[in-house]
């Protein structure tokens, strides 16, 4: 796809409306011209690398700072409240705003949002590196979100665009590798940052590899277009409210209780603002999402998958990360290389996971890895205690790792392969959204067990 290679695809196969618009046979030359043109091997290897990049970065910055979370206590004086919101404010604008980012894309080009996004995210992440305090913090991890929002829906638009349907899979199988090596890294780089450096260069080392980004994606990136030549500003506002309400009572809950009004409201509220998008998007001219794809079973599925995927998996990290340190009495840097057992599955699975989806499908890997999944963290629960040795962790982490390791790549596979191939950015950023809800739910649900049943007083006050 070289020079701008703009798409001006037609909504017309996606439901959308376009009175007098292009026809079907127009809307599928054009989808294949736009389709072969980025066929490149050229174009191909460094758009692969360029969005593994940006997912990497994204991913890393969901779990980074768990790691920290005890330096963070000490150095800003931050309750647990304030520690949940270390996280949850970068993973709350990151879910209300992905469907955003999605829709930046279509409208003024993937690269160009792309860049938008990186630098964006650079910005925010020099921010967080000068905050003294812990609101300032959590202000700049807002804009780290946002940033992050952008990028991660469009890396697998790039790569939708990019690589052929025959050899997607093992492409989102890579993709899915850097992105399991940002969850892996995490935990590592976080650690080993706090115990010889400092907590603030987490955030610095984003700076660089971000701007650096940007700048190649500029240059070596052909530029591709959605379907929809205009944002659906309603669409976006009732979306982003509808998440923020939902997403607010979960981030509140822990702390003021499930039954305070605040709590309440966001419960109700949030539903009733997203049924008002959905009514909303079936009759605006150029939908930000287009409700026929929930009807596409692989589609829904998907994304039903990711939300207990997520849901288990940040839950879990967000305490095992200061189970290790505060429970079991291991430094940063100990606490993250015993974690990478369990982080570090998807980085070497995923590849593997993505390339049997292209023979058998992405089904049998889901339910596996479901099941692994849920079965490494009981075991892991059934065993743990303030005496407990490391060595018994390992297999439970280890198989709990595998399980996430196949269902990361086979989600990623189902939910782009069930849309056309201009609506991957959407399919994504949807599929992104509902994960980072279930991942404020799922730290806003193991927090509040934690504030019932455990403090930081002691490592057995902890663990219980």
């Amino acid at each position: 796809m070289a020079g701008s290679g703009k798409s001006g695809l037609s909504a017309e196969s996606t439901g959308l409306r376009d009175p007098g618009g292009p026809t079907a046979s127009d809307s599928t030359t054009r989808e294949a011209a736009i389709e072969s043109a980025a066929h490149s091997a050229h174009h191909r290897g460094w758009t692969l690398a360029l969005a593994s990049i940006g997912t990497f970065l994204a991913t890393l910055d969901i779990v980074v700072v768990a790691t920290a979370l005890p330096t963070l206590q000490r150095d800003l004086h931050a309750n647990l409240s304030r520690l949940e919101w270390t996280i949850n404010a970068y993973n709350l604008v990151f879910a209300c705003a992905l469907l955003t980012g999605a829709a930046l894309g279509d409208r003024y080009g993937h690269r160009r949002a792309y860049v938008g996004g990186l630098l964006l995210f650079s910005a925010g992440s020099a921010a967080c590196a000068v905050a003294t305090s812990s609101e300032a913090l959590i202000v700049f991890r807002i804009v780290q979100g946002l940033g992050a929002a952008v990028v991660l829906p469009l890396t697998l638009t790039l790569i939708t665009h990019a690589f052929p349907i025959e050899k997607r899979g093992a492409a989102i199988g890579i993709w899915g590798a850097v992105s399991g090596l940002g969850v892996a890294a995490g935990p590592v780089v976080g650690g080993a940052v706090v115990e010889y450096l400092s907590w603030h260069w987490i955030f610095w080392l984003n700076v660089p590899v971000g701007v650096l980004a940007a700048v190649l994606a500029l240059s070596r990136l052909p530029e591709t277009r959605g379907p929809r030549p205009q944002l659906d500003l309603p669409g976006l506002l009732l979306a982003g409210a509808g998440m923020f309400g939902l997403a607010w009572a979960a981030v509140q809950a822990p702390s003021v209780g499930w039954g305070s009004p605040q709590v309440v409201a966001g419960l109700i509220g949030g539903p009733i603002v997203l049924a008002g998008f959905f009514a909303w998007e079936q009759r605006a001219e150029y939908p930000m999402l287009p409700l026929s794809y929930f009807g596409r079973r692989g589609f829904a599925t998907a994304n039903v998958v990711t939300f207990f995927l997520r849901i288990s998996l940040l839950g879990s990290l967000f305490m095992i990360t200061q189970l290790f340190q505060i429970g079991l009495g291991y430094s940063a840097m100990e606490a993250g290389v015993r974690i990478l057992v369990w982080m570090a599955m998807p980085m070497l699975v995923a590849p593997i996971a993505g390339i049997l989806s292209d023979k058998v499908g992405n089904q049998p890997l889901m339910i596996g890895g479901l099941i692994l999944q849920g079965a490494g963290l009981g075991w892991f629960a059934a065993v743990v205690s303030p005496t407990v040795s490391y060595g018994t962790l390992v297999l439970p982490l280890i198989i709990s790792g595998i399980g996430i390791s196949f269902v990361f790549t086979t989600v990623s596979n189902a939910v782009v392969a069930s849309v056309k191939l201009y609506d991957a950015g959407v399919a994504a950023g949807t599929n992104a959204a509902v994960g980072e809800l279930a991942t404020v739910f799922g730290i806003a649900f193991v927090g509040a067990v934690f504030a019932g049943y455990g403090s930081y007083a002691s490592a057995t006050s902890f663990v219980h």
